[in-house]
Parts: C-alpha cells; sequence; structure tokens
C-alpha cells in the first residue's frame, strides 16, 4: 500500500542527468554551469573540454549522462539537442578547524554541491 506512482517530471522531448556531492561551492559551479545554459550541446562540450576550471570535467560528464539518456531512454535526436536547464544546489558543508595564533582556531568550511542538467529536443528551423 503506497501512493501511485506518479508521471513524468520531464516533457517528452527532454531528459535530464543529476550529479550529486560535487567538491566544490555552489557560487564556482554555477560559474561553469552559465557557461552551457542555452546552448546546444555540441558546443557545450566543446566550452567545458577546453574551460580551465576544475570542476568542469564533472559538468562535462553529467552532461555527457544527459545527452545519453536522452538518447537510449527517450529516443531523442542527438544532433538537435539544447542545454536547457543548468542549475546548481548547494548539498551540505564539512566544518573543519584549525589551529591559529594564541590559541584560537580558524574554521575551514568545505562545501559540496548538487548538478542537475537538463536537455531538450528542439526542431531546426530553415
Amino acid at each position: 500500500m503506497g501512493k501511485p506512482k506518479g508521471g513524468r517530471a520531464l516533457a517528452d522531448n527532454e531528459a535530464k542527468a543529476v550529479a550529486r556531492m560535487l567538491r566544490v561551492s555552489p557560487r564556482k559551479l554555477n560559474l561553469v554551469a552559465a557557461t552551457i545554459r542555452g546552448q546546444k550541446v555540441e558546443k557545450a562540450l566543446a566550452d567545458l573540454t577546453f574551460s580551465r576550471k576544475r570542476i568542469s570535467d564533472d559538468v562535462k560528464k553529467t552532461l555527457m549522462s544527459a545527452i545519453a539518456n536522452a538518447e537510449n531512454n527517450h529516443d531523442l535526436d542527438v544532433d538537435s539537442l539544447v542545454v536547457a536547464e543548468a542549475h546548481v544546489g548547494k548539498a551540505f558543508v564539512i566544518k573543519r578547524f584549525q589551529a591559529r595564533a594564541r590559541g584560537r582556531v580558524g574554521r575551514i568550511e568545505k562545501p559540496f554541491s548538487n548538478l542537475t542538467i537538463v536537455v531538450r529536443e528542439v526542431e531546426e528551423t530553415a
């Protein structure tokens, strides 16, 4: 006895992938995610490949997973995919302490982030 299974949260022409527990602050991750929002997936992959940010490899892996989900699970055309959404969420923060001068402590925070990428199939306009 459970509640009935809900419908699909996304439209029929969309697919998504989620990366959880990325060891980077949400603010830094959002800088990388902002560069691929609204772009075609080929251009987004190229931008992430040549990005100098450390986290761009994980973002690229998540984007490739969303593309694979679109192709294999939802039968979408890979050549007409666009990054519809790339939003960043805050996970949790590990707190650490480091000894400082005169018996004091300095607090060190190690933030984690979640990343959700939604790709959408768009019709080509001639």
